[in-house]
């Protein structure tokens, strides 16, 4: 594997783990040149079709680019490294692959997404949820941060699915 930083082809593996149902092995590795590290993915070879039923009822390619850019766009300028959001993602994934073969709604990878926000980071989450759930009004969207409000636990800390 070449280093994405130096273009090397010399690096060790130093963590493996099982992601997106056992579809995918993340792998953390370490370039012995430069001493960086990055991740790769492994997937199988083969063509997986996952389609997205839109709100409007058309059906899209499932991409997990734009469910990365979704989150990245919740936590502009917040404390939420992009690691994080890559294992959110993975999460999301994971619920997906779980539960739907062939087609998903985009409701339920929305849900996904609000649900491991809220847990991460709350302004991320009241972004997210402002976007995702289209509020007609300014009572709608404070309806949602006084619930947000009322559900944090004393001294919440963020952190990244502690159940």
């Amino acid at each position: 594997m070449r280093c994405p930083f130096c273009k090397e082809d010399n690096d060790k593996v130093i963590d493996s783990r099982s992601s997106e149902g056992g579809r995918v092995i993340r792998r953390r590795r370490e370039c012995l040149e430069c001493q960086r590290r990055f991740t790769t993915y492994e997937k199988i070879g083969e063509s997986f079709k996952l389609n997205v039923i839109k709100k409007d009822g058309t059906r899209i390619p499932y991409d997990r680019e734009k469910v990365i850019a979704g989150l990245q766009k919740s936590c502009y300028k917040r404390p939420v490294s992009a690691e994080c959001i890559q294992e959110i993602a993975d999460k999301i994934e994971e619920e997906i692959f779980r539960q739907y073969d062939k087609e998903v709604s985009s409701l339920f990878i929305g849900e996904q997404a609000m649900r491991c926000l809220r847990k991460v980071d709350k302004v991320a989450y009241i972004r997210f949820a402002s976007v995702y759930r289209d509020f007609t009004d300014a009572d709608d969207l404070l309806d949602e941060v006084s619930q947000a409000i009322s559900q944090a636990e004393p001294g919440d800390q963020p952190q990244l699915f502690a159940e």
